[in-house]
């Protein structure tokens, strides 16, 4: 495959991804509540998942592969915790 056009069709999953994190952040940010905010985290962590399977598809180094599965399962344990033991917001 042509070099170019596979840089290039890396561009668009790296720009998509780069939106919706923008877009993730200010639910995190604006949430109305812990509940909506640790959703958001966890779209966040999705999306850092997706952007270092990008750049493994962009290097081809899998070196990250590593990384990537502790992230997911400290993700995985965190969002258990904090499901377990949150409290209600107070309106």
């Amino acid at each position: 495959m042509d070099p170019e056009l596979y840089t290039t069709l890396l561009i668009i999953p790296g720009l998509l991804i780069s939106a919706a994190l923008a877009i993730t952040v200010w639910r995190i940010i604006v949430g109305p509540n812990s509940l909506d905010r640790l959703i958001g985290l966890d779209g966040m962590v999705a999306m850092m998942q997706c952007a270092g399977a990008t750049y493994i598809a962009w290097s081809s180094n899998s070196t990250v592969v590593y990384a990537m599965m502790v992230i997911a399962m400290l993700a995985f344990i965190s969002t258990v915790a904090v499901t377990r033991f949150r409290k209600r917001d107070v309106s």
